[in-house]
């Protein structure tokens, strides 16, 4: 059996789940979600615990198994907490403002990038160079904040660029003047 699609999912005071066939609805002060179950995978509410059932013991029922629990794990805890992803920007001259509906960025090119921003998500700009992406849907989420940083990701050679809170670029050495 899967370990995680056996676990079962605790339902918080104030979220409210809704089972529709294989559409799972979780509500919350934060937001709505709503997660399509896999063929095969069937979802039971009772005494404030969400628990997930296969169909049969095949491979593929067993992955996602898994899966089906972890999306509905990350739905419940996204109306609860929701997610939350951090850009930094890094370079001279470049930067982001908020306006409206758009992000704009300034980017080493020669004109402003318009970045339209998704329903279902916020974006909060500080300090003209950090980025917060917030949101109820972690796919969503990682999504954007994955689109942003792919218009400047960051350069390996001088270390500009749009890259994530920790990440890690390693630097490489340039050519060598002769």
């Amino acid at each position: 059996m899967s370990r995680i699609g056996r676990q079962p999912i605790p339902i918080p005071q104030g979220v409210a789940v809704r089972v529709d066939d294989r559409v799972v609805t979780v509500k919350g002060p934060k937001g709505e979600v709503r997660e399509t179950l896999p063929p095969g995978i069937a979802a039971k509410l009772a005494d404030g615990v969400l628990r997930l059932e296969r169909r049969d013991d095949t491979k593929r029922q067993r992955a996602l198994h898994g899966l089906a629990r972890a999306l509905l794990a990350n739905a419940v805890r996204g109306v609860t907490q929701g997610f939350e992803k951090v850009l930094e920007i890094q370079g001279v001259g470049y930067r982001a403002e908020l306006k409206g509906k758009q992000l704009v960025f300034q980017l080493g090119y020669t004109h402003p990038v318009e970045f339209p921003i998704p329903e279902g998500i916020a974006i909060q700009v500080e300090r003209n160079t950090r980025i917060l992406v917030r949101g109820v849907d972690r796919q969503q989420v990682g999504q954007v904040a994955a689109n942003i940083r792919a218009l400047r990701p960051p350069d390996v050679y001088k270390q500009k660029g749009i890259r994530y809170e920790n990440e890690v670029v390693r630097k490489k050495a340039g050519k060598t003047g002769a």
